[in-house]
């Protein structure tokens, strides 16, 4: 065995265990948010758990930019590990690039959370809340969880993952953990939210402190551009995730859009399911050399993991409606591999965005949008009239982003190749 193959196989190890790490600390940060939607019906009205449940769904989408910061961090402190230092400590990281990056943090989370306030009086009146306060609370809370993708970003891309997997643990117990304390210990809506605000903030510190306490260092002008094209990029991966259900509760009728939900939470899993894969991959595309490497061998795995899930559902699909939508789902003919595939298909995209946002190719990002088009002009058109109309309008639509994707994925690799020099 030569040093290089000895070299190569440590690697492919040290990825397995940090990419089990990570998807072992994912799971345990749900077990919050699972336990949240199963108590919070149980404890509150009909009519709070309304409002409950569209107050989360915005923590969701506000959630974004900092999913945007995350991956913008962990890029940007990977560039900076190749170009300065070999270290897994962000601590040994140069502390003003660091605190670059804080500062970066509270400008976006300053600009989310505002934006949420001004926003106020147009979501009580679209959602018909009583009082401004539930969504003050949820815009505070988002200033915690802005902040701590800086953090999560940090530690991502110096690739301490046993810290990530840590910090990803608490951000869970901080979020929808104090959210479902809260809940328990006040029996209203306010005590949740203000108990997540309390959380959050918590997480963010924890954060920080994680990272070694950066100072705060007055940021680049380009880091807000570099944000801006990252999270939108991804705002239409999340849009493309949650488009199929939204149109099918547009265009079908209720009972059959209930019953697409129950198909839509198999797309969800297919697609969170290698999302740690994800994760541990991020890191090592800031490279150029270890993007092309990289990124078959990382497709492989998802694209083998999710073909496992899309066979699971073909066997057992039936029984997995019922275990997903419960007993009343019995006679119900959904073809949950056709939702399978579309959270497989939309894990593959992930994978290629990440990619091209790692080598700073922002027009192929437009890709992600034109599919949220293409989606949407299918389904108003022409395939709107049954669950697998609307289900293959999805499948159509995220197989060819697949598709336009790999190729330019592809293409860009060939020119990034070195030429021999030509001969005289």
């Amino acid at each position: 065995m030569t040093r290089v193959t000895a070299g190569l196989r440590s690697t492919a190890k040290r990825a397995q265990v940090d990419t089990l790490i990570v998807a072992i600390a994912f799971g345990m940060s749900n077990v919050g948010a699972y336990l949240l939607n199963v108590i919070a019906p149980r404890v509150l009205s009909q009519a709070d758990w309304g409002e409950f449940g569209s107050l989360l769904a915005i923590v969701v989408v506000g959630a974004v930019p900092a999913l945007g910061l995350q991956t913008f961090a962990a890029l940007r402190v990977a560039k900076l590990r190749t170009e300065d230092t070999a270290s897994r400590d962000p601590r040994e990281l140069p502390r003003r690039d660091l605190g670059q990056l804080v500062s970066l943090a509270l400008t976006v989370s300053a600009a989310v959370t505002s934006s949420l306030i001004v926003a106020t009086p147009l979501l009580m009146a679209l959602l018909h809340f009583t009082t401004p306060l539930p969504t003050l609370c949820v815009a505070v809370a988002l200033t915690g969880v802005t902040c701590n993708g800086i953090f999560l970003g940090i530690l991502q891309g110096a690739q301490r993952f046993g810290a990530l997997a840590r910090l990803i643990i608490i951000d869970g117990l901080g979020r929808t953990g104090a959210a479902l304390v809260g809940l328990l210990v006040f029996g209203t809506v306010i005590g949740a939210l203000g108990a997540m605000v309390v959380g959050t903030l918590f997480v963010a510190t924890t954060g920080w402190l994680m990272c070694g306490r950066p100072p705060l260092v007055k940021r680049e002008p380009g880091h807000v551009s570099g944000v801006f094209h990252t999270g939108q990029a991804l705002l239409g991966l999340v849009l493309l995730v949650n488009l199929d259900l939204i149109l099918a509760r547009h265009h079908l009728p209720p009972d059959a859009g209930g019953e697409y939900a129950v198909g839509w939470v198999m797309t969800r899993m297919a697609y969170w399911l290698p999302y740690s894969i994800a994760v541990v991959a991020l890191p090592r595309l800031a490279d150029a050399e270890q993007r092309r490497r990289i990124v078959p061998i990382t497709l492989g795995f998802c694209a083998g993991l999710n073909a496992l899930v899309v066979l699971v559902t073909v066997v057992f699909g039936d029984g997995i409606v019922m275990l997903i939508g419960g007993g009343g789902y019995a006679a119900s003919t959904l073809p949950l591999w056709a939702f399978a595939l579309v959270g497989s298909l939309l894990s593959l995209v992930q994978i290629l965005l990440y990619s091209r946002i790692a080598s700073a190719d922002r027009r192929s990002t437009v890709l992600v949008w034109v599919a949220v088009g293409i989606e949407i002009g299918l389904v108003t058109v022409w395939l709107n009239d049954s669950m697998i109309q609307i289900v293959t309008a999805a499948v159509a639509t995220t197989a060819g982003l697949v598709v336009a994707s790999a190729l330019i994925e592809v293409r860009h690799s060939r020119l990034a190749l070195p030429r021999s020099p030509q001969l005289p």
